[in-house]
């Protein structure tokens, strides 16, 4: 594996690759990995030639109250992890590398989609997402990029501004990795106290309690909602921020489910906020 710094040698990597007809996976992080991460490079590397990775803490996707400073880092297990899952090429820039110009005046957001939940919980964030995958995928070129289903508001978004602002990305969205308790990894987790630890799986609970009634035949948005917000209502340590049953790609809600549907939990669970969700098909 190599480490580099800047755009230059990612576009003249990725750019040679192409030019021998490899195909380009890329896996956009923010560090601090964990399997949920590899799990990601594991299957650029098992569909892709030349695998690339960056390691960014995004300071756009910080709002006003959270603290970047104290953001997670650990860049040399992160490029020894890297390697191991079979990346060739790990990108490591600065904030200048990235935002050569401060303050950064063109920013990149998605209507709509990101109106709600983690949206109306976190104001900023999701134009600091959609601002450094659009460049991101600018500096990369023509690839395969990987995104874990765990952040599943994220995944759509990063979907839409591809199709809005045609760009040549296929975006690609990886199974949630879990404990074997069911909670889904997070590099939040590290925040939880013993006790908050292990109360944390009763979102994993609260999911499965929304696609039970589904598949026993319940089509009540609103049924559906009331019965994962009374499982995390049952956690003393967990206060519930939302949760929903919404369609899949728009996020949209209705009030009879149909087709593709996302549940979506969110809550606290002393300092870290935690989300999940959980797929399920409604029969026609």
């Amino acid at each position: 594996m190599r480490t580099v710094t800047t755009v230059a040698e990612v576009r003249d990597a990725t750019d040679a690759a192409r030019r021998q007809g490899h195909r380009v996976g890329f896996v956009p992080t923010m560090g601090y990995l964990h399997e949920g991460h590899t799990s990601l490079m594991a299957a650029a590397r098992a569909a892709t030639d030349l695998v690339v990775a960056s390691v960014f803490v995004n300071p756009l996707q910080f709002g006003a109250g959270e603290d970047l400073s104290s953001y997670p880092r650990d860049l040399d297990r992160d490029t020894a992890l890297s390697e191991a899952a079979g990346v060739d090429l790990l990108f490591v820039p600065t904030v200048e590398e990235v935002y050569p110009h401060r303050p950064v005046l063109t920013t990149v957001s998605v209507a709509g989609i990101t109106d709600r939940f983690e949206g109306a919980a976190r104001p900023t964030h999701f134009a600091g997402v959609a601002t450094v995958v659009t460049k991101l995928l600018a500096i990369v070129g023509p690839c395969t990029t990987y995104f874990g289903a765990k952040d599943w508001q994220q995944v759509c978004v990063v979907q839409r501004l591809v199709d809005d602002l045609s760009l040549p990305a296929t975006v690609e969205a990886c199974p949630t990795v879990r404990e074997p308790d069911g909670l889904a990894l997070s590099s939040r987790n590290v925040y939880l106290g013993p006790e908050e630890r292990a109360a944390a799986p009763v979102l994993r609970r609260a999911l499965e309690a929304g696609a039970a009634l589904v598949g026993a035949g319940e089509r009540d948005r609103r049924r559906v909602e009331a019965a994962m917000a009374e499982v995390v209502a049952a956690e003393p340590l967990a206060e519930l921020d939302y949760a929903a049953a919404v369609d899949a790609a728009t996020l949209a809600e209705a009030d009879v489910l149909a087709g593709e549907v996302r549940l979506l939990v969110a809550a606290r669970l002393g300092v870290p906020r935690l989300l999940d969700n959980l797929g399920v098909v409604v029969p026609a």
